[in-house]
């Protein structure tokens, strides 16, 4: 139990912060992109034809733009980076739709996976940093 004069002990990080934190921040400036380039599909070609279920190529690409929003907020689960991979995937396929996406779709999936490459080896040594700090108690 800890003494009165004590300070509050600290609350431990959770594993995986700095990759969750760089792979969420990546999708949140994709969304803005895609979203971008949504607005751009629909000002190059105003009388858009349904292509799937009677919805327009720009309501997909806005919904994809959403649905990356949502996936960062999921990074600190588990399936998080996996769906994060699937956005990129996604964005490279909605060049069908606006060829200069599949540019943007390569760009953004070479950054994605770059932070999480160099995310996960700086949690790895943050989380050696932390054991070797760690004091035994006696």
């Amino acid at each position: 139990m800890p003494a009165a004069n004590d300070p509050a002990p600290r609350r431990a990080r959770t594993q995986g912060t700095f990759t969750w934190r760089m792979l969420a921040t990546v999708l949140g400036g994709e969304s803005v992109v895609i979203f971008f380039g949504a607005l751009v599909n629909r000002g190059l070609h105003p009388d858009q034809a349904p292509v799937v279920a009677g919805v327009t190529p720009f309501v997909l690409m806005v919904v994809l733009a959403v649905a990356a929003i949502v996936v960062a907020g999921l990074m600190k689960r588990p399936a998080g980076p996996g769906l994060g991979l699937l956005i990129q995937v996604l964005v490279i396929l909605s060049g069908v739709w606006l060829p200069m996406m599949v540019l943007v779709g390569i760009i953004f999936a070479v950054i994605y996976l770059y932070c999480l490459r160099v995310g996960v080896r700086i949690d790895r040594e943050r989380a050696a940093r932390a054991a070797a700090t760690t004091d035994p108690e006696d």
